[in-house]
């Protein structure tokens, strides 16, 4: 895979290139590692694509995870602990799963504040990534800069429907704005 395209959003480029360039080079290098005719495996099963052959988000992650973990990227998880006194005193809140609710970043440097989110998923949740959940862990002391990597149009196409791509997302971030809370992001628009 390849990057073809860049946006920089809250002044994510220079920001990264000017601290994280060791860090720049390695993601694009791993990129660059991945050879995405490997993971078309899927097989649509939606009414308007039956029976062609699709790239596997879910694989293409997989080969990312392997990729950054040989390169010492780790796998970020934070428990949530609710804040007790936020609810009316005549509220139940359900019992405690045994599963802890939390929130995750798919790869943050050791000794480094730069994390990884890559994202084959619904507009949402790259809207979310840069957003909110960049600015929880930069709030948290994790990070202090972002990169999304996420499919151009042209590879989002070649996956299941409903798969976000670059081009939408930088024109709604550009006509969003940055806020007071944004970070420094840079997003890469990747291509098989």
């Amino acid at each position: 895979m390849k990057v073809v395209a860049r946006y920089d959003f809250n002044n994510g480029k220079q920001f990264v290139e000017n601290n994280y360039q060791i860090e720049l080079n390695e993601i694009i290098s791993v990129i660059s590692r991945i050879d995405a005719s490997l993971y078309k495996t899927k097989e649509s099963e939606e009414k308007t694509m039956i029976g062609k052959i699709l790239f596997s988000p879910s694989e293409l992650n997989k080969a990312f995870k392997r990729e950054f973990s040989a390169l010492s990227w780790v796998h970020q998880k934070v428990i949530c602990n609710y804040t007790n006194g936020i609810f009316s005193p005549d509220y139940k809140p359900a019992k405690a799963s045994r599963v802890k609710p939390f929130r995750d970043m798919d790869f943050l440097k050791p000794g480094k504040k730069i994390g990884i989110e890559v994202q084959f998923g619904k507009y949402s949740f790259m809207v979310y990534n840069v957003c909110a959940k960049m600015t929880i862990f930069k709030n948290l002391g994790f990070i202090d800069a972002g990169i999304e990597i996420v499919p151009v149009k042209n590879f989002a196409d070649e996956m299941s429907t409903g798969v976000s791509y670059f081009e939408q997302f930088a024109w709604d971030l550009e006509k969003r704005g940055v806020s007071n809370i944004d970070i420094p992001v840079l997003i890469l628009g990747i291509d098989s």
